[in-house]
């Protein structure tokens, strides 16, 4: 049977190698994608209790509504042997990251697993040029390597590796000193910030909404909250709440190409509220984006890039 150890066929190319699952990276790897916990002894033989064996490998050519139903007709294996060898041949394992996927009551075929290969092989190739800094955002020039900020090694040269970990420095250094007290806002009773208010929309928002609920402690030194989107009532709600803690409030306004419009609204009605309640905004806002847009976008306010 074929084995998604390779994510492909029987083909030798693609053939599971187990001594490579520990070597995994964080991205996945031509030369490392292993996904199964079977042997490779019997693989043959056990093609007759393929769980999906009546799917026919026309399913990779086209999604007809007649396939399909066809395919379904004939019935999925209800054996029990049959369904436990499918298990344990398709099961993928990947015990340092405690991650396990388990694809065997999906409806495939060693054909179409087969037939699947040079897709697979294109899709391995392609991120290997991603990885080694590709442009895969033509529309800003960018290259796409969020997993480097976890490992700046990763990264393709020495000169984005310094960048990141600079950069990262500078982010904690920063962090730090608001936590401490050290960097204070200019006319708080309290002598400290906090309250965070992030302005942002799409990943914008959303990574900081993931990092806040999942690895926030329960009483984080700042309370943080959202504005993600342009709706009036949502973003006076947001307001309203912060009360006499706007004074003690950080507002970090995320565009990552420094010119998303709902962004800037947002900023704007956030800094009204900074002006009618007598506050120096420009003293507690910082703005992440590219700088040369920011600056250009957000006019009068301070950036940082």
């Amino acid at each position: 049977m074929a084995s998604l150890s390779g994510l492909c066929s029987s083909s030798p190319s693609l053939k599971p190698k187990h001594d490579r699952v520990a070597k995994l990276t964080p991205s996945f790897r031509k030369d490392s994608p292993a996904f199964s916990t079977r042997s490779n002894s019997n693989s043959n033989s056990n093609s007759k209790l393929s769980v999906a064996r009546e799917v026919s490998a026309d399913l990779s050519k086209t999604n007809s509504v007649g396939v399909l139903k066809k395919a379904k007709q004939g019935g999925l294996e209800k054996d029990p042997k049959a369904l436990w060898r499918r298990y344990v041949d398709w099961l993928y394992q990947h015990k340092e990251l405690g991650l396990y996927l388990d694809v065997s009551r999906v409806g495939f075929s060693d054909e179409f697993v087969e037939e699947m290969e040079p897709r697979f092989q294109a899709a391995f190739k392609a991120m290997e040029e991603l990885e080694k800094g590709a442009i895969a955002n033509p529309d800003e020039g960018r290259m796409v390597g969020h997993y480097w900020l976890r490992n700046s090694k990763l990264a393709p040269n020495s000169f984005l590796q310094i960048q990141i970990e600079k950069t990262l420095d500078a982010v904690c250094k920063f962090a730090g000193d608001v936590i401490s007290g050290k960097i204070k806002p200019p006319s708080s009773p309290e002598g400290r910030f906090t309250q965070i208010l992030s302005v942002g929309i799409g990943g914008s928002a959303l990574g900081p909404q993931l990092v806040a609920e999942a690895l926030a402690p329960d009483n984080p030194p700042l309370k943080i909250r959202f504005i993600d989107n342009t709706d009036p009532g949502g973003i006076d709600h947001q307001i309203a709440q912060l009360g006499p803690e706007l004074a003690s409030t950080l507002v970090i306004v995320i565009s990552k190409s420094g010119g998303t419009p709902e962004t800037r609204n947002g900023l704007l009605e956030v800094q009204k509220a900074f002006r009618e309640a007598g506050l120096d905004f420009s003293k507690q806002v910082l703005i992440s984006g590219r700088c040369y847009n920011t600056r250009k976008f957000f006019v009068g306010q301070h950036s940082e890039d």
